[in-house]
């Protein structure tokens, strides 16, 4: 590039630029090559195998095999299993019009299967008007009438056959009828006594409440002042292998007297178990094939005791008699059951209710068999507590919808439904002794109170329970029978007591010191300052 410098002094500033925009012009065209030798250079670089050329060695890449281009890769046996029976079903691509055709027949041979619409004309009867909701015929099977009495053996049933394109014959498993017909009827249910002594010298069994110790176990409850407890004083271990417990689910103690305590575990387990004499576990309960959700005893009257629900994750509830050990009913409820609990009411103390994961509340009559004598659906969420109230009259419900509801019992339509934009999932619930509030375990970390004595079913903004961790978890609670103290579980290990007055922090102990959730509290109803805690260790703790 030129230098202003080289130009005179007296030049002007415009002409000086003119001059040197076209002296760098000329070096530009000056250093561009125009020779033959440059324009016919080669290619440089790597060849492309895919791009055509007039050069055999190039164009020859394009094929390696005489229909194109194979290349090795890698493909599982499963999937490739798959595509040959595809291949085989529907043939390959010189098939794929016949294919096409043939599903478009079978699209319309289903469509003329289909029920008549109907005239809109007719209400009822024949001929009434089905509309979009008209059936389709099933030509898969044909339905087959049984005599009264007489049913389909092993023997009878038809094995059905199915030929691939390959000629490999495949048969349909054979299923006994028989024997699954007997496994229903028994069922697989089982009871075995762990204890040392079934029955006392006077031949009554565990049930009945022990008359000799030092204190009495038939007073009132809540009669007594209770303590915050202090230390552990035994542990159970009954869920699991000694040293690798199963994780407990539930506990449950006896109603009333309290010298029993029942758990059911992740091992679908349910074990009864002596509080006060040799403490040992007395009867194990066999039955669920999965993890067991919740526990509930009959409380009404006196039978209070005498039997016992038990969920599980096998969507069964089951109905257990809880000295011999007998499954008196199972209920198929569909789906799990999240939540069981017994009417309390002497009335109705035979009828019973599960919240299930599909949203529903369904009641059952233990002396009716496996029938839905009623059901609530209008929660949009699992349902995960719920509590009678007014003398069983009514019960609230709460599930992950984060919302609250209020119901008569036996009509399902709730009375009143509690949403608010800053509610959480209400997770666990217990109630006051004094029938004037429901407790339940919020997922903020809190513990909130509503009122259920009287018609205005709400919130007591002036109680909220703090300083444990419970979110993502669902820790139980309890009260004292005297209505003074609330205990929690924690997912930290530890277990604490609030004042119920003051919502003040009295007491955090360490319950699991591996920082397992403890998420099972009970407290004794009959003694001062005896408390239950079990979580994910597997561990039953007595604290005093």
């Amino acid at each position: 590039m030129a230098d202003f410098n080289e130009y005179p002094p007296d030049l002007p500033v415009r002409d000086a630029l003119i001059l040197r925009n076209h002296t760098a012009a000329e070096s530009a065209h000056a250093v561009v090559p125009y020779s033959g030798t440059d324009l016919a250079r080669p290619q440089l670089g790597p060849a492309n195998p895919f791009k055509g050329s007039d050069e055999p060695s190039v164009g020859d890449k394009r094929k390696n095999v005489l229909t194109g281009r194979a290349e090795e890769t890698f493909i599982s046996e499963h999937t490739f299993r798959a595509k040959h029976r595809a291949v085989e079903r529907d043939g390959g691509p010189e098939r794929e019009f016949v294919g096409s055709k043939r599903m478009k027949e079978m699209a319309r041979e289903v469509k003329r299967g289909r029920e008549a619409k109907g005239s809109a004309t007719v209400a009822d009867g024949e001929g009434a008007y089905l509309g979009p909701w008209a059936k389709y015929k099933n030509t898969r099977w044909e339905e087959v009438e049984v005599e009264e009495g007489g049913e389909l053996g092993s023997d009878e049933e038809e094995v059905e056959e199915e030929v691939v394109g390959s000629g490999t014959v495949i048969r349909a498993p054979e299923v006994n009828l028989q024997r699954r017909e007997e496994v229903e009827k028994q069922g697989e249910e089982t009871s075995v006594f762990e204890g040392g002594e079934e029955f006392d010298y006077l031949g009554r069994g565990y049930l009945h409440v022990p008359q000799d110790l030092d204190i009495s176990l038939t007073k009132e409850v809540g009669s007594v002042t209770n303590f915050i407890p202090k230390k552990v004083v035994h542990v159970w271990r009954p869920h699991g292998r000694q040293g690798s417990g199963s994780a407990v689910t539930s506990l449950r103690l006896f109603p009333g007297s309290s010298h029993l305590g029942l758990s059911g575990g992740a091992d679908g387990l349910v074990k009864i178990w002596d509080v006060y004499r040799n403490r040992e576990v007395l009867r194990s309960y066999k039955g669920h094939n999965k993890a067991v959700t919740d526990l509930d005893f009959v409380r009404a009257g006196g039978a209070a005791g005498r039997r016992f629900l038990s969920g599980g994750f096998d969507r069964k509830v089951r109905l257990w008699d809880t000295e011999t050990g007998q499954c008196v009913q199972r209920f198929n409820v569909g789906k799990t059951p999240h939540v069981v609990k017994f009417n309390p009411g002497s009335e109705n103390g035979h009828e019973f209710l599960a919240g299930l994961s599909d949203n529903r509340i369904v009641q059952y009559d233990s002396r009716a068999g496996n029938e839905t004598v009623q059901e609530y659906d209008h929660h949009l969420g699992a349902i995960n507590t719920l509590e009678f109230i007014d003398d069983s009259r009514r019960f609230m419900s709460t599930s992950d919808d984060r919302s609250l509801r209020v119901w008569e019992y036996g009509i399902p339509v709730e009375i009143k439904t509690i949403s608010e934009p800053d509610m959480f999932a209400l997770t666990k619930s217990t109630q006051h002794p004094s029938g004037k509030y429901v407790l339940y375990q919020c997922s903020d970390n809190s513990i909130v109170a509503y009122s259920s004595g009287s018609d205005k079913f709400r919130q007591n903004r002036k109680k909220a329970w703090r300083g444990h961790n419970t979110a993502g978890s669902a820790i139980g609670i309890t009260c004292s029978p005297d209505g003074q103290f609330v205990a929690s579980g924690d997912t930290g290990g530890s277990v604490c007591f609030w004042d119920f007055k003051t919502c003040k922090l009295y007491s955090k102990l360490t319950a699991d010191s591996s920082g397992g959730a403890i998420n099972c509290v009970a407290w004794s109803e009959q003694e001062t300052s005896k408390v239950f805690t079990a979580g994910a260790k597997g561990e039953i703790r007595l604290w005093d």
